[in-house]
């Protein structure tokens, strides 16, 4: 669990080291599956070559990406003033990205003060693991935004609704498919290789689509199992129970 009841989840990435498409589409899922509307927004852009920058995001677009995708750096404010523009009053925004993105610094852009600490970056441009805690503030225009601690690690659970979402293309494929419980992995006749082979879809976007749908699969069966133990013991309990007022 990271946030309850926001509207909108705004992933963070540095686009000088910390870009990573497989990583962000894995965010994109959870966030959508968990009912939040997602934005992206990319940092450190001060240290990023323009054109490097417009590869980035155009990598983005590729994936079947469609969310708003805003850039920013703390260093020239530039896209400080659009970010707060989009930050609607009454509305709850949570930042989540790895350690070292800016996430601290933006909000205390966005609050005109320093509210967090932050610490200064290292040789590399890339910031330093500061936050430890989630924390709530709200602008003065009306919005609400919580700051999270840096992700080393981010799974998937059960995202069968951030999965469709996500990846729309290859679910609208997979309804081709010659059979119905088709895994897109090695089947004849199904619609998601052939795609692959002929490059309608690219080779990374559905590696990391079957490789969140196997994780999801597996939470699943998990929570199943979880539920069956918890059932089982409720009913050893009351078997017990039962025994003793017999006795």
């Amino acid at each position: 669990m990271i946030a309850a009841n926001v509207d909108f989840v705004i992933v963070v990435q540095s686009c000088h080291y910390d870009f990573n498409l497989k990583r962000l589409e894995r965010y994109l899922v959870m966030v959508r599956d968990g009912g939040a509307i997602p934005m992206i927004l990319l940092t450190k852009i001060d240290l990023m070559a323009p054109d490097v920058l417009a590869a980035q995001i155009a990598d983005i677009r590729s994936a079947g990406i469609t969310e708003p995708v805003m850039t920013l750096s703390n260093v020239t404010k530039e896209g400080v003033g659009a970010l707060t523009s989009v930050l609607a009053p009454g509305k709850t925004y949570c930042f989540v990205g790895s350690s070292g993105v800016g996430k601290s610094t933006i909000i205390n852009a966005l609050m005109g003060r320093d509210v967090l600490e932050t610490k200064a970056v290292s040789g590399t441009g890339e910031g330093r693991h500061t936050t430890v805690r989630r924390e709530l503030f709200l602008l003065e225009d009306g919005a609400m935004v919580i700051d999270n601690p840096g992700m080393r690690e981010f799974g998937v659970s059960v995202a069968e609704g951030g999965m469709e979402a996500g990846y729309s293309d290859i679910v609208v494929l997979a309804s081709q498919c010659r059979f119905r419980d088709c895994t897109h992995t090695r089947e004849p006749g199904c619609a998601v290789l052939d795609a692959l082979a002929s490059g309608r879809i690219g080779a990374d976007h559905y590696g990391n689509f079957v490789k969140l749908g196997k994780e999801s699969e597996h939470h699943q069966l998990s929570r199943g199992e979880r539920r069956k133990r918890d059932r089982d013991f409720g009913r050893f309990i009351q078997s017990v129970k039962k025994d003793l007022e017999d006795d």
